[in-house]
């Protein structure tokens, strides 16, 4: 099984979303996460997995073109302006998940945090429900 996440930036969203897959499946999904403008991972999308457990820290900023011509069962876009111009990838299943952007949030660190958390939070309960779907 091959799973893509799609972002903009692929700075917290789909790389949080990779974090999860690859741990609550326990390796038993190639799991994947590009950005149509990729920007480099967020360092609070590091540390509040942290919290939670999960290291992505090893993980890195890619482009989507780095993964066209390759075949995944699924590609979920995390954010609409992905899901309107991510390119096409045959035979895979697309999935749509349209999450706040934890990064635009300005303010305060204890702010942005709460924003980090509720995606993070959100993030874990779909991959889990994807989870029980594809068993």
């Amino acid at each position: 099984m091959r799973v893509l996440f799609l972002c903009t930036g692929n700075s917290a969203r789909s790389q949080m979303a990779e974090g999860w897959l690859r741990h609550l499946s326990a390796g038993r999904v190639h799991v994947y996460s590009a950005g149509t403008e990729p920007r480099g991972l967020d360092p609070l999308a590091v540390r509040v997995m942290a919290e939670r457990g999960v290291d992505i820290s090893g993980q890195r900023s890619k482009p989507v073109s780095e993964f066209q011509g390759q075949a995944f069962d699924y590609v979920v876009t995390v954010c609409d302006r992905a899901r309107q111009t991510c390119p096409s990838f045959p035979g895979a299943q697309t999935l749509h998940w349209d999450l706040p952007d934890p990064v635009e949030v300005q303010g305060p660190e204890e702010q942005r945090l709460r924003a980090f958390r509720s995606v993070r939070d959100e993030l874990e309960s779909r991959i889990r429900a994807l989870l029980r779907f594809l068993e």
